[in-house]
């Protein structure tokens, strides 16, 4: 074990910090079998005592970087939905809370946007017009 400071608990920088390192850490394996890896993110899982890091390993697109499934659902579908491809990552406020939207899920109906809570990462699903009043409200103020 090296003499890095130990963590007492896990704040949002910590994990994040820690997710770069493991990212660097897995880059070498994954070049080995020809796969990029790339973050999803993270998700803490209770008060600062565990974090879930999440990581995409895929076969590289042609211009090399990792194949993103979500990404492209979300282009495919953002339309459907009233939004727009490049809502992807844009950031929304409801309430006191900011979120970052992560996805579209069509096996959803009533729910079918995914966003993250910006602070700890954790996932939700809104519905499809409350995003989109919110990224208008937004955008107008």
């Amino acid at each position: 074990m090296n003499k890095t400071k130990r963590i007492a608990r896990l704040t949002p920088a910590a994990c994040e910090q820690i997710q770069d390192r493991m990212l660097e850490a897995c880059r070498k394996t994954a070049a080995d079998h020809g796969l990029v890896i790339e973050s999803a993110g993270w998700r803490s899982l209770d008060s600062g005592f565990a974090f879930e890091p999440l990581f995409r390993v895929s076969i590289p697109s042609p211009d090399g970087t990792a194949f993103n499934l979500e990404k492209d659902m979300f282009v495919y579908l953002a339309e459907q939905y009233g939004l727009a491809a490049s809502d992807l990552g844009r950031e929304f406020t409801t309430g006191s809370e900011r979120f970052r939207i992560t996805g579209i899920d069509p096996k959803r109906p009533k729910y079918p946007i995914s966003a993250e809570r910006i602070p700890d990462r954790r996932g939700f699903k809104f519905t499809a017009e409350n995003v989109a009043m919110l990224l208008k409200a937004q955008t107008k103020s």
